[in-house]
């Protein structure tokens, strides 16, 4: 059993050294299938250990002092790795397709390697220092493919924008786990957790609070938001695996792994929950006025990303990890048909210049239906049933601010589901393109997603009691709040058909004061550059001047004045004279040796 965990952990990074020994030559489809294989191979691995039902612990080396070099297989962990793995495979076969003229084919396929096996390094590893590994390993992997085309200044930008704000929240996650180990003396999961009780609750408090700022970075949540949809210039595979199945949910897996230090600081676990609950309708309300297709699925993301915080905030974290997975699913599947829509429109993203996009892409259309629906949280599909255990928690544990919030934000996710879905596939067409279905393989690497984001919900049970053995299970489910969510969505769906069928909001709307605050991103963004970047241009400006025309000069005068003197040594050719100087610095360095 432990040689299946090493093969579904290194499987992919031998893809990313195959790949990476044609990165530079012409483009090799069989490059991409042996890669995918590898990744499948890796998938079948964890989705055998997770039936197996699997627990066992492999510690290969010491790194120092009370940590090893190990890895952890237990619930969490599998479920982690089945989902990493699935999602992944299915963008490796659909990059096939996607990626077919691109010059950088092998390369990205090396890449896509690197991000898989890091990713399931940091869910693997039994202590903090390994997942700190794996997450820096996953943020360098974001940031090379986001600037994969890299010689457009705009997903370039894009690109350092991710990696940056990442870098300055990942300060406070590696703050965090110097902390903790100056207090615990082990960064081991399992014997952290042993002694959380005993340890000082300030410094508990401290050491949560500096993890979860970690994780407000990989996960996008404010302020660090801005760079996720930003982030969408990159290739939509990419999208499709980091930026809604894998890397963005890390943050949420830290605080469900770490749930017995955050059960201990409930002050800290109650800021996340509420965190959340503002991110959830925040990123919802931007997703309703945007008019780039892939930046609405990112915000979607990031809203349903504060629904999993406020299940982990609230203590509900088996709870948590359940709307990660079904998420991970219907998620990924719109982005996916995002890119089938793409690759019709010839890579146009202004869904008010699309339309009648039905017939030709009926397939992509129907699979973007079936992803919509499981996100709106509608009856029987996935999401439904992940998202009203949220609800309904928020609800029966008293929170009901919260569960407020989170109902207007699941109406306006319906709503803002079904305005995509209008825009681009029934309504009249506002383009002058000869649109086509996407090749088979790309439809049949959306299948398994499309089928799991139907049925996904209809295993809650059985997820639950597989997770039992490490999270307290919750039997959040209640009637009134089934109801009133399945309302909120249907009512949402329902308004957004009819407006957009009926054509009730005219082009006059986008010179509206909220409009606009909306589709400016409330204006943060350009807070962001007016107030920070554009200061901090200044700083190095200046920096830069004071280093060319300070420190620069004094160096050059220094040297100047060290080459006349020796200039004047040396041109005597005196003997005596330098043997003087020969004595002098014997007596310097022994003087020095005594004093050391």
């Amino acid at each position: 059993m432990q040689n299946l965990a090493l093969i579904s952990l290194f499987s992919p990074f031998v893809a990313f050294l195959f790949a990476s020994c044609f990165a530079l030559s012409e483009k090799k489809q069989f490059v991409g299938i042996f890669c995918s294989l590898l990744v499948a191979l890796s998938t079948f691995c964890s989705l055998y250990l997770l039936f197996c039902n699997e627990a066992f612990n492999v510690s290969l080396f010491e790194w120092f002092a009370g940590v090893n070099f190990g890895f952890d297989i237990d619930a969490i962990s599998l479920t982690m790795m089945s989902i990493v793995g699935i999602v992944a495979t299915c963008v490796h076969f659909y990059s096939i397709f996607y990626m077919a003229h691109d010059e950088g084919f092998n390369k990205f396929f090396a890449y896509l390697g690197l991000f898989v096996f890091s990713m399931l390094f940091l869910v693997m590893s039994d202590n903090f220092l390994g997942l700190f590994v794996g997450w820096e390993g996953v943020g360098l992997c974001s940031w090379l493919l986001i600037g994969f085309w890299y010689k457009n200044d705009t997903y370039s930008f894009a690109a350092n924008e991710a990696f940056i704000m990442n870098r300055i929240a990942d300060l406070g996650m590696l703050l965090g786990i110097f902390w903790l180990y100056l207090q615990a003396g082990t960064l081991k999961y399992d014997e952290v957790f042993s002694m959380a009780q005993s340890l000082d609750h300030n410094a508990l408090i401290l050491i949560a609070t500096c993890l979860f700022i970690g994780a407000m970075g990989k996960s996008a949540q404010f302020p660090f938001h801005t760079w996720l949809a930003d982030a969408m210039a990159g290739p939509t595979p990419v999208s499709a695996l980091i930026h809604a199945a894998t890397m963005v949910t890390a943050g949420v897996y830290l605080v469900i792994r770490a749930s017995t230090l955050y059960d201990l600081v409930p002050e800290v676990s109650y800021i996340i929950a509420l965190l959340g609950a503002f991110v959830a309708i925040f990123a919802a309300s931007m997703a309703l006025v945007v008019r780039d297709l892939k930046r609405i699925i990112a915000y979607s993301t990031l809203s349903q990303l504060g629904y999993m915080f406020v299940a982990a905030g609230l203590g509900a974290y088996g709870i948590a990890l359940f709307h990660l997975a079904t998420h991970a699913f219907f998620k990924s599947l719109l982005f996916l048909g995002a890119g089938n829509v793409m690759h019709a429109m010839n890579d146009k993203l202004d869904i008010k210049k699309m339309g009648g996009l039905f017939k030709p892409l009926k397939i992509t259309a129907i699979l973007m239906c079936i992803g919509s629906l499981a996100l709106a949280g509608i009856y029987p599909f996935a999401g439904f049933f992940s998202k009203d255990l949220i609800l309904g928690y928020s609800f029966i544990s008293f929170h009901h601010g919260i569960f407020l919030v989170l109902l207007i934000a699941a109406f306006l996710t319906a709503f803002y589901s079904f305005r995509l879905l209008m825009l681009v596939f029934f309504t009249p067409a506002r383009h002058d393109e000869h649109p086509h279905e996407a090749s088979k393989i790309a439809l049949l690497a959306m299948s398994p997603l499309m089928v799991l984001a139907i049925i996904a919900g209809f295993f809650e049970h059985s997820f639950f009691e597989y997770l039992s053995t490490k999270l307290v299970f919750i039997d959040a489910q209640n009637q009134i709040v089934m109801i009133c969510a399945s309302v909120a969505a249907i009512l949402g769906a329902i308004l957004a058909i009819f407006a957009y069928k009926n054509s009730w909001f005219k082009e006059s709307i986008e010179e509206n004061k909220i409009h606009k605050l909306l589709s400016n991103d409330y204006f943060i963004p350009r807070f962001y550059h007016q107030f920070i970047v554009s200061k901090y241009e200044s700083l190095c400006a200046i920096l830069k001047h004071c280093d060319l025309y300070i420190f620069d000069r004094i160096v050059e005068k220094i040297a100047l004045y060290s080459q006349n003197i020796s200039q004047k040594m040396i041109m005597p050719n005196s003997l005596n004279l330098m043997l003087r100087f020969l004595v002098a610095a014997f007596v310097i360095l022994l003087i020095l040796v005594w004093m050391v």
